[in-house]
């Protein structure tokens, strides 16, 4: 039996200051965490989550000014 690829973790090429958050995929899930702290568990987020989020915060949902 061989072991599970590792993790591929992705951060916006925004994230300039190391204070980010990590996105990487597994399987059918999504799974989020804080780039300062990559040993506290993830979120986790099924795709249809996840493209809701995705869709709002192209939409400016979750604008904050």
């Amino acid at each position: 039996m061989s072991s599970p690829e590792p993790l591929q973790w992705r951060k916006s090429s925004y994230c300039s200051n190391g204070t980010c958050i990590e996105v990487a995929k597994q399987a059918d899930q999504y799974l989020i965490r804080d780039s300062k702290n990559p040993q506290t568990a993830p979120l986790a987020f099924t795709a249809d989550e996840w493209s809701a989020f995705s869709r709002g915060f192209h939409e400016g949902q979750f604008r904050f000014d």
